[in-house]
């Protein structure tokens, strides 16, 4: 595997600017979850209070993905990501003043969170074909990298900030800091200037064009449809289960911190890695990393041995950063820049759609069967559908694409 030079992309202007809104945003996003949760329970201890506000939140994004891939492609990914940030922004910021002030209830937590759903729609598309846009598309690798080992760092630094200002200013100043973050990473993309695609289709038309490619591009399909059935198995296994089976037994909440401890230097240990080393075939690697995200489940079942589960844990984390790179990769150099968003929309809504319904299964099948059971097979069948998308020529022979000038693929800057 050829060597790389992973602080290139910094070079381009463009891609600086993005690199810093999006470390910005990244920050405020590992800290909202803990703050928000004070802030539900402030206001309300109904045991569906915080499910509630997250579902407002998550419902809104799944059923406007799609025509959030489409306004992407054809207003500019750039602008979109702009006022989805600045929209997110401005409706934490009602959330922090409601929960400080003392007067917010939890139909405002809700209609806030929908609000913020529903613009999340937008910027995540925009946000996924943004990077072909501001950097050559020989540092494709190199970005991407980069942008992962910003993330590495603040999924570990970021919740444990909020829980020292929740616990020491109060959640609503917590989600003070985060409604600034989401501010400050609009007013970063102000300089990144990106047209969007020229098109005289329909929004209807756009979104038959995303179907239509999305359809007739096997590895996509394959990989998009076999990870609406992962997703399902990890959030409702490893992060529903996971917790009551350290619970129940010697692992307690220190032993399953250290699980999630180690699957984050796995995380660290594999962007290192791929900061110097290029990645060659990338979905062939990524599913086999992607099958490794599988292990802790499996062991959860079969064992509470910290000497099984932390190596099982950091090598899952491990796989988990090869399949991110191998996927990012295959979008971005494979997929029309035109059509760009428009596809990670599609693949995004088959990354969510799926996730309540392990989250709300996995539990009355624990109960039914045995936690550990449910696990176990879970964790086998996580490896094996992962292992199965090999099957096809499609995903497995993929390769990289190798371009010989260093253009950038997609609307050029104005």
């Amino acid at each position: 595997m050829a060597r790389i030079s992973a602080t290139a992309p910094l070079r381009e202007p463009h891609f600086r600017w993005f690199f810093a809104s999006r470390s910005i945003n990244l920050a405020g996003n590992f800290m909202a979850p803990v703050a928000l949760a004070f802030a539900v329970l402030e206001v309300s201890d109904a045991p569906i209070a915080i499910g509630a506000v997250l579902a407002a939140r998550t419902i809104p994004m799944i059923v406007f993905m799609l025509i959030g891939g489409v306004l992407a492609d054809r207003m500019g990914r750039a602008r979109i990501l702009f006022a989805s940030n600045l929209i997110s922004g401005l409706s934490q910021a009602v959330v922090a003043i409601l929960v400080i002030a003392g007067v917010a209830e939890l139909w405002h937590l809700i209609a806030l969170s929908a609000l913020n759903g529903i613009v999340s729609a937008a910027g995540l598309p925009a946000q996924q074909g943004i990077i072909p846009l501001v950097v050559p598309r020989t540092m494709l690798q190199e970005a991407n990298v980069l942008m992962s080992l910003t993330r590495a760092v603040v999924a570990v630094a970021g919740p444990g900030t909020a829980g020292v200002l929740v616990l020491s200013v109060g959640a609503g100043w917590a989600l003070a800091l985060d409604a600034a973050t989401w501010i400050i990473a609009a007013l970063l993309l102000l300089p990144v200037k990106l047209s969007g695609s020229v098109t005289k289709a329909s929004v209807i038309g756009d979104l038959r064009l995303g179907w239509d490619y999305f359809r007739t591009t096997s590895w996509l399909w394959l990989c998009v449809g076999a990870a609406t059935v992962l997703n399902a198995l990890y959030e409702g296994g490893l992060l529903t289960l996971g917790p009551q089976r350290a619970e129940g037994s010697s692992l307690g909440a220190g032993g399953w911190g250290l699980i999630l401890t180690f699957q984050g230097i796995g995380v660290l240990a594999a962007t290192l890695v791929l900061m110097k080393v290029r990645l060659e075939r990338p979905l062939f690697y990524g599913m086999i990393g992607m099958a490794l995200f599988g292990l802790p489940i499996a062991a959860l079942g079969f064992s509470t041995d910290l000497a099984v589960l932390l190596p099982a844990a950091a090598l899952s984390g491990a796989g988990i950063q090869v399949f991110s790179l191998g996927w990012q990769l295959s979008m971005q150099e494979n997929v029309p820049s035109d059509l760009l968003s428009r596809a990670s929309s599609y693949d995004q809504l088959g990354t969510y759609i799926a996730i309540p319904i392990g989250q709300l299964a996995m539990g009355p099948l624990a109960a039914a069967y045995g936690i550990e059971n449910i696990l176990a097979i879970a964790g086998i069948a996580y490896v094996v559908i992962s292992l199965a998308t090999l099957l096809s020529p499609a995903v497995r022979g993929l390769n990289r694409v190798t371009f010989a000038a260093p253009e950038r693929n997609g609307a050029p800057a104005h």
